[in-house]
Parts: structure tokens; C-alpha cells; sequence
């Protein structure tokens, strides 16, 4: 089966990975899979941009697509014609902009499925698809009576537990004290305010504490100068962006993530890292974050502080890449049932 996957997005990042994963799962089980972005926005001053990743892995579609948000009404319409013209099986668009263009654009007797990845997406009237996907289980409700079925965050195998957490802080140059860490995009949704209130009130307990901000963004300067007035500095690590191996190596390295709020990936990708390489999770009630969080907190300071660097830990299992994707052909209809 032939599967085309669409996301209007130029960066590796939110569902961008995990739907790297779920291409590379269905090519394994012996699909042809490719996957088209966004090719306008060439530049960024954050995150990471997707084409080198998917020109490495042999999943980049060069279809001829400019698949941009910031397409002008003629660049969608070549968009609609290029669309004509591509022969799939399936379509999955991934955003609100890849779902009309296909919307318009498939070829006659093409599976048109949809993944919603952040209930900002739903709306009351959305272009047709045969199927979706969501990230949570509420989130079925607005399709209840369609093909529609949870989509968890589908995690590699490079994330695993570290032969010696001791070593891996060694070689990273983080002391061997309880780490805590937040990994994110430094944008509001991502409250790194409230995380930095909440260390500041756990270093009260547990002063030998220190806190791994791993990320980029826009909100990096105004994090860097609260917790300068606070006096954490010494206390709190700016690692910046982390990819591929670098960035499992600072999230075995610590004992706990805290994950404060979701951007445009309401599956909780992050937490579940995080549990795949044996860390604690400390989550608020987003998205799929109660699924995969040791324990589930408001977004208040105090209550995360509370929370922090206990030793309860749940039992939760993730299903691996493979089996995700299996399911997800199953989804498509009866064409996806084999090879």
C-alpha cells in the first residue's frame, strides 16, 4: 500500500516526531510511506527543521508540494493540482491546512484519513475524511459514529533506561543530586514560569535539588532572567536544544520530568519518553498526560511542589511503533490489512 502522510509544519517538532515514527513502523511492515512538509519556511530561529531529518531517514515526498501555511491562494491551488496528480492509496493529513488541500486535491477512490493532534483543531464543520485519529480518549466524542480511534505518541527504542544514570551525569557535567527536568518548547503554553516557582519552592525541602530546562524558544530570555531574581542560577541548567541521541541521553539523566502544559501535541510525546527511559512524571490534566503521569496535578506551584521527587510510581504500558502502526492500517480500511 501506498501511503502519503501530509504535514503543513517546516519543524521537527510537536507531532512531527511522532508521526516520523509511525512512517517508519508502516514502511517496516512493508508499505511504501512517505512523508510531505511544509517547503516555503526554510529558516528558524528555534526547534529543528524537518527536511534534513526525513531527507536522512529515505522519508521525504518530493511531490511538489509547498504544503505552507503561508501559501498564497496560487501556491495552494498548484498545491490542489499537484495533489490531482499523486497516486496513493492513502492520504493522512496531519493539520487543518493538509486536510483541505487534500480535501480538494485526492484522486478519486484515495483514503483521506485525518489525525487531530490538539482539540484547537476540532471544529464544527471540518472537511470530510473515511477516518481520524485522536490523541486522548475524550477527544472521540465529537466523531462518535465515524472510523475514529486514540492514537497514542509513538516512542523509539533509543529510549530506554541508562546503563548508569551516575555515568551519564558524569560525562554530561550535571551533578549526581535529584534532577528535575522540563522538556519543551519555551513558549506560554508551556508554563515554564510555573516550573520555576515550583523549584523554587521544593529547593526549600530539598535544597540539594536542580532543575534541567531542555529547549528553545521564545520564552527562553524571560525564563533566564526569573530565575536570576529568584537567585536559582546556580541551581538551574539551560541546555538548550537537544536532538536524536543527545537529547535521550539529558532525559535519562534525570529522575523526574515535569510536564506543565502541551502545545500542539495533546498526545503527552514527552511523558512518555520520559516513562520509556525510566524517569518519574509529574503532569496537570492536559491532553493525554493523565494516561502516562506517575501523578496529575493542577497548574499551581505548590501542588507540583507537593508532588515532586516522590517515590510512588505507576505500572503504564507503551505499545511499541509496530504495533501502533498495524493498528493504524487496520484504521485505513481493508487495503491496510496487508502489504
Amino acid at each position: 500500500m501506498k501511503v502519503l502522510h501530509l504535514l503543513a509544519s517546516p519543524y521537527f517538532s510537536g507531532p512531527a516526531e511522532s508521526l516520523t515514527q509511525l512512517a517508519l513502523a508502516q514502511r517496516s511492515l512493508g508499505h511504501e510511506v512517505s512523508i510531505a512538509v511544509d517547503r516555503k519556511r526554510t529558516q528558524t530561529s528555534a526547534e529543528e527543521l524537518a527536511v534534513p531529518r526525513l531527507q536522512d531517514l529515505g522519508l521525504l515526498a518530493d511531490v511538489g508540494l509547498e504544503l505552507s501555511v503561508k501559501s498564497s491562494p496560487l501556491a495552494v491551488a498548484r498545491d490542489i493540482k499537484a495533489l490531482k496528480s499523486i497516486t496513493a492509496d492513502v492520504i493522512h493529513c496531519h493539520f487543518s491546512h493538509d486536510h483541505l488541500l487534500a480535501r480538494w486535491g485526492r484522486k478519486k477512490g484515495t483514503t483521506l484519513v485525518r489525525s487531530i493532534h490538539a482539540p484547537r483543531s476540532v471544529r464544527r464543520l471540518m472537511p470530510v475524511a473515511d477516518a481520524w485519529t485522536v490523541p486522548f480518549e475524550a477527544l472521540k466524542r465529537p466523531f462518535m459514529g465515524a472510523r475514529v480511534m486514540v492514537l497514542p505518541p509513538l516512542v523509539s527504542d533509543s529510549f530506554s533506561p541508562p546503563a548508569s544514570r551516575a555515568e551519564l551525569r558524569r560525562r554530561l557535567e550535571l551533578p549526581d543530586v535529584p534532577l528535575v527536568g522540563m522538556v519543551s518548547t519555551f513558549q506560554p503554553s508551556r508554563r515554564h514560569a510555573l516550573g520555576v516557582a515550583a523549584f523554587d519552592e521544593l529547593v526549600k525541602r530539598r535544597p540539594e535539588a536542580h532543575l534541567v530546562l531542555i529547549g528553545d524558544g521564545e520564552r527562553v530570555g524571560p525564563v533566564q532572567a526569573l530565575v536570576k531574581e529568584k537567585g536559582l542560577s546556580a541551581r538551574v541548567h539551560f541546555v538548550g536544544y537537544q536532538r536524536s541521541e543527545a537529547f535521550v541521553r539529558w532525559l535519562q539523566a534525570l529522575d523526574e520530568v515535569w510536564v506543565l502544559g502541551l502545545g500542539n501535541d495533546f498526545s503527552a510525546r514527552a511523558a512518555a519518553q520520559a516513562r520509556a527511559v525510566g524517569v518519574r512524571v509529574v503532569g496537570v490534566d492536559e491532553g493525554a498526560l493523565p494516561r502516562f503521569a506517575d501523578v496529575v496535578v493542577p497548574a499551581e506551584a505548590t501542588a507540583v511542589a507537593n508532588a515532586a521527587l516522590l517515590p510512588d510510581r505507576r505500572q503504564v504500558t507503551l505499545e511499541r511503533p509496530e504495533e501502533l502502526a498495524a493498528r493504524v492500517l487496520e484504521l485505513y480500511g481493508p487495503s491496510g490489512r496487508s502489504s
